[in-house]
């Protein structure tokens, strides 16, 4: 055999795969390491709960789950060491095959040990950082008692909040879609029209919504015209947010409305149906339909940005912590507004998850 063939034959043997024996080990000394630093901070929590005289059955045996809880990192981490074991043992035979499956199952119980590791790491600086200087974080932020107290008058100041949100939004979806179209109008008659429509958006979509709620809550009453003078607080912020997520609205409608293919525009068309007719009937149902991922993400916006219009005198579940927190010298009220936009949040947003991985799994399926 020639020089060259015997080099090309080297080239073409298989890489053995590393063992992964070293990585499993890190894996087993990391979950062990962290199953210690978490009786430690179980100690600690222990030691401030005893120091404030706080005694309870059940926040010891919650001490002694969460003590036990880590060592279930023992078992992948036990695990993946094992298939690097298996793994080695393969590479000492020469069978590559077994060696490759052992090496990958080794890693895979290796990471998800990190994994879980990092999520503990997390949980173990949270409980650090709130019991730290004589729980001065729990109290500031988590004093159950104040927020027992005060979540009658949050929860009720908390449904403006919802109230202006619903009315917003059902008037920002309407307001954004007329924008749109106004963006789109074809032909030069129409330019006057795009002009302001563009000019419109550009301007709302620099605009903090901070401003805006701040110049027509106090300056539209200002102007002494008896209809905005005569508006209640929570109308003038409703139209505040409607103007500005009108703004984001219309980029979102004006995103679907382009995405629509000219054949359907040309087809409609062909069929005699007039331009506002092709809107209604054949392009805005289909453009919707792509769109409502993003206006649910504008939707949750705007719903975290009603707790702004406390900077015009609105008692919504903002303002109403601020005055708890003012009175009471501790910031637990205005957690429990925080909590209330979480609980509300969340499931909007997982929908939208859920909505994207369905577009998604049309796209792949050509539908």
């Amino acid at each position: 055999m020639t020089e060259p063939n015997s080099k090309a034959l080297r080239r073409r043997q298989p890489i053995p795969p590393k063992d992964g024996l070293g990585f499993a080990l890190l894996a087993l000394i990391l979950a062990v390491a962290l199953w210690l630093a978490t009786a430690w901070v179980m100690w600690l929590v222990k030691q401030t709960m005893t120091a404030n005289g706080f005694q309870a059955f059940w926040a010891d045996a919650l001490l002694v789950l969460f003590t036990l809880l880590p060592a279930g990192l023992l078992w992948p981490a036990v695990r993946g060491l094992g298939q690097a074991r298996l793994a080695r043992q393969a590479l000492q035979s020469e069978n590559l095959i077994a060696a490759r499956v052992h090496s990958a199952e080794a890693h895979t119980w290796a990471w998800f040990t990190l994994g879980y590791a990092g999520a503990l790491v997390l949980f173990l600086l949270f409980v650090l950082f709130f019991i730290a200087n004589n729980v001065a974080v729990g109290r500031t932020f988590f004093q159950l008692e104040l927020i027992r107290n005060s979540f009658g008058l949050i929860l009720q100041a908390f449904w403006v909040n919802v109230v202006i949100f619903l009315f917003a939004g059902v008037f920002s979806l309407i307001w954004g879609l007329v924008v749109a179209i106004a963006k789109l109008l074809p032909g030069k008659p129409a330019q006057p029209i795009r002009f302001i429509a563009t000019f419109y958006t550009d301007a709302f979509l620099s605009l903090p919504s901070i401003i805006v709620i701040y110049l027509i809550g106090f300056g539209l009453p200002l102007t002494g015209i008896g209809f905005f003078r005569n508006l209640p607080l929570e109308a003038l912020a409703v139209l505040a947010l409607t103007l500005t997520y009108g703004a984001y609205m219309a980029e979102v409608y004006r995103a679907g409305l382009e995405s629509i293919h000219p054949s359907q525009w040309a087809a409609a068309r062909s069929l005699g149906l007039s331009y506002g007719q092709t809107l209604r009937f054949v392009v805005v149902p289909q453009a919707v339909r792509r769109i409502i991922p993003p206006l649910l993400n504008n939707f949750i916006g705007m719903q975290k940005d009603t707790a702004l219009v406390n900077v015009v005198g609105v008692i919504d579940a903002f303002n109403q912590a601020r005055i708890i927190a003012s009175n009471d010298f501790n910031l637990s009220a205005v957690t429990t507004v925080a909590i209330l936009f979480i609980l509300i949040t969340i499931p909007q947003t997982r929908l939208v998850d859920r909505l994207v991985e369905r577009d998604r799994a049309r796209f792949r399926q050509g539908s």
